[in-house]
């Protein structure tokens, strides 16, 4: 499918329409403006896949009742270096924060904390909750997987195990963006074939692969058919997404399974009762590391310096460079405030059509 041309809205106004859309769908004004901001925020950091796009989900779960308004975390068990906590399918917008500020209160007074956490809402992007650590100065490490959401297939596989599984990494710098590793381990992450059937940028050749093997593009492999459809359901494809780098990524989407499904004490992706894929219950097991504590004097300079060296290798294209990892997303989220956000039109209609459905017109 080819990229149409983007409808492009101040990110001012997306955030406000997005918060008055979940204050009508029922959330309170406090949780709204937080779903708003961070979804605002994927999308500022150029992850489109995790931004607004997800607004008519959200909104179509929360009266399904697969994820819920007003909740907060409860803390199942936890001592001065680790916590359980589960998220009581509530959004992850609100429970996220929540946890992570667990984390950074434990390993502040500790030097390090493992924080898991089971049954939340979708907790979007897994870069927002390394920032956020970043900021208050500690290195986090984040494994996550998707509760009954089968849609990755292992490598040598056709049929689907896995969710797309985020991994990342924060760490701090000093009067800067933190380096930041964060990725999904599917070739791509489910919502940038959500963007694809938009009418965004396609996805890579082969990113999708069908029940007889042949690989694919095509956004139907993973939805069915999609003409005529606002939430469209990764349930009703056939086929599934294909795990990053063959053996590799496929190995750590495992991991995510074992570590923030099993040992976590959340659902796995699967097998999915039914066979029918649901709202997205995600589980994580978060690491918090205090620098000061393990006599790293200098870290976050030296991180830097390293970084540097890093960027100054010799590009292998004339006029290319090299990026560690963050460098893109801050350069993105610079533009993305100063010009505005780029919505596929697609995308856009359909932000309009549940705000519509809410009896909310569009913003001006």
């Amino acid at each position: 499918m080819d990229a149409l041309p983007a409808t492009v809205v101040a990110a001012d106004t997306l955030r406000d329409f997005v918060s008055r859309i979940f204050v009508a769908a029922g959330c309170s004004a406090e949780e709204a403006r937080r779903i708003g901001h961070h979804l605002l925020s994927a999308n500022l950091a150029g992850h489109d896949s995790h931004g607004v796009i997800r607004v008519p989900r959200y909104v179509q779960w929360l009266q399904e009742g697969k994820v819920r308004a007003g909740q907060a975390p409860t803390v199942v068990a936890e001592s001065a270096t680790h916590a359980v906590v589960d998220g009581n399918l509530g959004f992850g917008q609100t429970i996220g924060p929540a946890v992570v500020d667990l984390g950074i209160a434990k390993a502040r007074e500790a030097g390090l904390a493992v924080v898991t956490l089971r049954n939340a809402g979708h907790v979007g992007r897994i870069g927002d909750w390394a920032e956020r650590a970043a900021e208050a100065g500690l290195v986090s490490i984040h494994f996550v997987n998707v509760g009954m959401g089968e849609i990755v297939a292992p490598f040598g596989g056709v049929d689907r195990r896995f969710g797309t599984n985020p991994f990342c990494i924060g760490v701090p710098q000093p009067d800067a963006p933190p380096l930041l590793l964060d990725f999904a381990t599917s070739m791509v992450a489910e919502g940038k074939v959500l963007v694809a059937s938009n009418g965004g940028k396609p996805i890579p050749p082969g990113a999708l692969i069908g029940p007889d093997g042949e690989l694919s593009s095509d956004p139907r492999t993973l939805y069915g058919p999609i003409e005529n459809t606002i939430v469209r359901d990764p349930g009703n494809g056939e086929g599934a997404l294909r795990a990053f780098g063959d053996h590799k990524g496929s190995g750590i989407a495992f991991m995510c399974e074992i570590l923030a499904g099993c040992f976590a004490g959340s659902p796995t992706a699967g097998p999915v009762p039914g066979g029918k894929r649901g709202g997205i219950v995600n589980g994580m097991l978060s690491i918090y590391l205090h620098p000061q504590h393990f006599g790293a004097a200098g870290f976050a300079e030296t991180a830097r310096s390293f970084a540097e060296h890093v960027r100054n290798s010799r590009p292998a294209a004339p006029g290319g460079e090299v990026l560690v990892p963050g460098d893109a997303e801050s350069r993105t989220r610079a533009a993305r405030l100063r010009d505005g956000v780029p919505l596929q039109p697609e995308t856009w209609a359909a932000i309009q059509t549940t705000g519509a459905k809410l009896g909310l017109p569009p913003p001006r």
